[in-house]
């Protein structure tokens, strides 16, 4: 493994909030230690979006295993809500108002295909040993519990120096095994239990931590490790980190705490049966758009909830209309059923889509009446 790590980055230039490039006279050399220590440039944005954003180093760096996600992860809602769910659970510790963020430079392809693979396949294998097992018993004795590892790494600036402060590790739980009987047969599926992904996970955690720590700079850095329980290959709304817990500089993970996320998609009996008023709004809503629009398929709700309470709901409408003045008139009424069926506390984003890709874009966020609209042209 390559051992590379952030020793000290002296702070660069600011950006501008007018977007002009930033002048190279004021830029100051940044020290990175690798196998061969190295000067680099980079800057550090001033500019804040908002405040759940962490700013970056400019130049951007790539993850050491960037692209791994792609193969190990059945759904491409995992393989974004892997990352974007580690950066909320990160905020707990890490304040973006305080820490820079960077893709993790410490664990490589190479280091996580053994890591991922099973013990009897790779030294360091961190999935059980299915030597001399069938499929149907791989499933039932030693299904693979871990498919994927998420490094993100966190900087502090003090006294115009940028270090690395602390790391944040997502691990990627199967939620569901599936196996084939003989090659080339069907494929069959076997449900893992909450008890089992949790034990695993934690098991997991433990022995991931104290590989980390034997890593040159990382003895006693923060260590923040999530356990995130994907979903089903079918589904078409994304896993969920259900835990996670922080090892202090120098220990292991020990206490664990409990991260009440869920994604649900409407209308569902699921979100009938757990969340009945919102569903309600929902189906009215849907209603009063497939009366005055007919042609098109049909309109898809996820709604994000955090402690059982909707943070953000994004509505995908697909239409099979491709008129310019049709797509205006469309989007204009969606506007008004926004405020008539959306209340002022909800956070809504509505996605209008066609074979062509995205047409509009609606967005009515926490404490707003009306929505902004956003027509794309061609």
């Amino acid at each position: 493994m390559t051992k590379k790590h952030i020793g000290m980055l002296t702070l660069a230039l600011l950006l501008t909030v007018s977007g002009c490039a930033p002048s190279l006279d004021d830029e100051t050399k940044v020290i990175q230690n690798t196998e061969e220590e190295e000067t680099k440039t980079v800057i550090i944005p001033s500019l804040q979006l908002d405040e759940t954003y962490y700013r970056t180093l400019l130049p951007y760096e790539e993850s050491a295993s960037k692209g791994l996600v792609l193969s190990n992860l059945s759904t491409k809602y995992d393989m974004k809500e892997v990352e974007t769910g580690l950066l909320r659970i990160s905020q707990n510790e890490f304040s973006p108002d305080k820490y820079l963020f960077q893709e993790g430079q410490y664990l490589d392809t190479t280091t996580l295909k053994k890591w991922l693979a099973r013990s009897n396949q790779a030294e360091g294998g961190l999935n059980p040993d299915d030597k001399g097992l069938t499929g149907e018993e791989k499933a039932q004795k030693a299904p693979v519990y871990i498919t994927h590892i998420v490094e993100q790494n966190y900087l502090e600036k003090v006294d115009n120096k940028v270090s690395l402060s602390g790391i944040s590790i997502g691990l990627a739980l199967n939620s569901t095994y599936y196996y084939t009987k003989e090659k080339y047969g069907a494929t069959y599926e076997e449900k893992l239990s909450q008890a089992q992904i949790e034990e695993n996970g934690r098991r997991i955690a433990e022995e991931v931590v104290t590989r980390l720590r034997k890593i040159d700079g990382l003895a006693d850095i923060p260590i923040v490790v999530g356990l995130f329980k994907q979903n089903s290959r079918n589904a078409v709304v994304p896993g969920t980190y259900f835990s996670y817990s922080t090892a202090p500089a120098g220990k292991n993970v020990s206490d664990w705490k409990g991260n009440d996320e869920e994604y649900i998609l409407f209308p569902t009996a699921e979100s009938e049966e757990k969340y009945r008023d919102l569903d309600t709004i929902f189906r009215n809503f849907k209603m009063d758009v497939e009366t005055y629009f007919p042609n098109y398929t049909s309109i898809i709700g996820t709604g994000y909830f955090k402690d059982k309470q909707l943070q953000k709901w994004t509505i995908t409408i697909p239409i099979q209309f491709y008129g310019t003045a049709e797509i205006i008139g469309f989007t204009q009424y969606l506007a008004g059923l926004v405020k008539d069926h959306f209340n002022p506390s909800m956070n809504v984003e509505l996605q209008v889509n066609s074979l062509d890709g995205a047409e509009a874009l609606l967005v009515k966020k926490t404490g707003d009446e009306e929505a902004y609209v956003h027509i794309y042209t061609q």
